[in-house]
């Protein structure tokens, strides 16, 4: 194992993280999910393996496919769509009937597939290609990335938490909407 490619891949990743999409993305799930904390970090964890794992080689594969001008597009609707959703009440802790246990994995299949899709084309999904292209251990490059992620999104689900104690959770979920809403028109807006 690399450990100077692990920990500056962990350094890079996580400074790159703050005020990211991703971990707004971290903050409104908390904060839509505020008992599904330990469910939001695993997804977060399993997308971010497979996410960073398959980096390389899925970027380079899109940008054969897809100008860059293509990808603003689908990146800028990407937000619009999840600033949209945000919109919509969401139900899945409103149902009597539902386990505990199943709740969780929903939050827990949610989390993964929307930070894998969030991290599409995103900065960190950058810096874990060129890290992978600089440093010949891909497993070292993708473990410092992976945890780069945990550490700077991890605490944002704990703040998205005390969130929601404090503050009415249509406000929380209005704030988040606005914000993607705002990034899916300036993605569209300015290439």
């Amino acid at each position: 194992m690399d450990v100077s490619a692990l920990t500056l891949s962990a350094g890079v990743v996580a400074l790159a993280e703050m005020g990211d999409k991703t971990q707004l993305l971290s903050l409104m799930l908390a904060a839509r999910y505020p008992r599904q904390a330990l469910a939001i970090i695993a997804g977060i964890f399993i997308a971010t393996i497979a996410n960073h794992a398959c980096a390389a080689l899925l970027g380079h594969w899109l940008m054969t496919l897809v100008s860059p001008d293509v990808m603003r597009w689908i990146l800028g609707a990407s937000f619009l769509g999840i600033g949209l959703w945000l919109l919509v009440p969401d139900h899945i802790d409103d149902a009597a009937d539902s386990k505990v246990a199943d709740r969780a994995l929903q939050v827990l299949m949610l989390t993964v597939v929307l930070f894998f899709l969030a991290e599409m084309g995103d900065k960190t999904q950058i810096a874990t290609i060129a890290l992978g292209a600089r440093y010949e251990d891909v497993v070292s490059v993708t473990i410092g990335t992976t945890l780069g992620m945990m550490l700077a999104n991890a605490p944002a689900v704990w703040i998205g938490q005390k969130f929601t104690q404090r503050m009415p959770i249509k406000w929380v979920h209005a704030v988040a909407a606005i914000t993607f809403i705002a990034i899916g028109v300036a993605t569209l807006a300015w290439s």
